[in-house]
């Protein structure tokens, strides 16, 4: 019973003093991993998960290993038992040590993380900043650049259009002005026309009333020769006779036609002066050249 009971211990301390041995140097490891990959969380985090793994398997085979040195410790001697129970002391105060360095190193470890983490934190919190400090003066730049094309070309728009306006302007101002020359041109033509028109009136009136005025005088010329001429052949009396004349103009009876009257003696004396000489003052200029007509 009582080597039973001491075998069982000195298992059991071995199995023990084998997963304390095999863990720190797991540990270990583990830390001198993540020690060279501060800057790479991720990494640090897929080691450690590979490291437990490692220390799970190390663990099963320390178990088998004291399974097999229990074997061998139960066929040797008692003798063992002793030696096994120093080593086992040892191995414990090596592996608290071993432990407790592992602890230190896994708390550093932690710090490590924490702070590369910080950093990546506030690197990555300073490079957005940069980033968006940059983008806001881009588009800051080009909102100022768009807002200057735009007053360029509203500025641009602005002078055309002051241009198109003078131009409308001018150019109507030159309409009227042609307008107004040319209706200044037709009341002239019209203002001449009407002043022309009544020249030719006037001079057409003049001439009008100076063929008047001649026609009257030799209307009146006429009817004094003719009263003289009559005066001078028969003293004015219309039933005067002279051998084979007769009448207020001394007329022969066969220019009368066998009509005596005052009436036909006027119209006969005209036709016969008219035919003959052309006028009254004719006939009377031809008869005071020869006392006849």
């Amino acid at each position: 019973m009582t080597f039973k009971h001491n075998f069982k211990k000195v298992l059991l301390a071995t199995a023990f003093a084998a997963a304390l041995v095999v863990a720190p140097a797991a540990n270990v490891s583990a830390a001198t991993n993540d020690a060279s990959s501060t800057q790479q969380s991720a990494t640090a985090t897929s080691q450690d998960q590979q490291a437990s793994q490692d220390q799970a398997a190390s663990q099963s085979s320390a178990a088998n290993q004291s399974s097999a040195t229990a074997a061998s410790a139960s066929a040797s001697t008692s003798t063992s038992s002793a030696t096994s129970t120093s080593t086992v002391k040892k191995t414990t105060k090596k592996a608290k040590k071993t432990t407790k360095k592992s602890k230190k190193k896994t708390s550093k470890k932690k710090a490590v993380k924490k702070v590369a983490k910080k950093t990546t934190k506030k690197k990555a919190t300073k490079k957005a900043k940069k980033t968006s400090k940059k983008s806001t003066k881009k588009t800051t730049k080009a909102a100022t650049a768009a807002v200057t094309t735009s007053a360029g070309q509203s500025q641009a728009t602005d002078q055309q259009d002051d241009a198109a306006k003078k131009a409308a302007e001018a150019a109507a101002k030159k309409a009227a002005a042609a307008k107004k020359a040319a209706a200044k041109k037709a009341a002239a033509k019209k203002k001449a026309a009407t002043k022309k028109k009544a020249a030719a009136k006037k001079k057409a009136a003049a001439k009008k009333k100076a063929a008047a005025k001649k026609k009257a005088a030799k209307k009146s010329a006429e009817k004094a020769a003719k009263y003289w001429i009559a005066m001078r052949e028969s003293g004015g009396s219309y039933t005067a006779r002279n051998g084979s004349c007769y009448g207020r103009y001394q007329l022969l009876i066969s220019y009368l036609g066998g009509d005596l009257s005052k009436k036909n003696q006027e119209r006969t004396a005209d036709r016969y002066v008219y035919g003959r000489y052309g006028s009254w003052v004719n006939a009377k200029r031809f008869w005071l050249a020869h006392n006849w007509y």
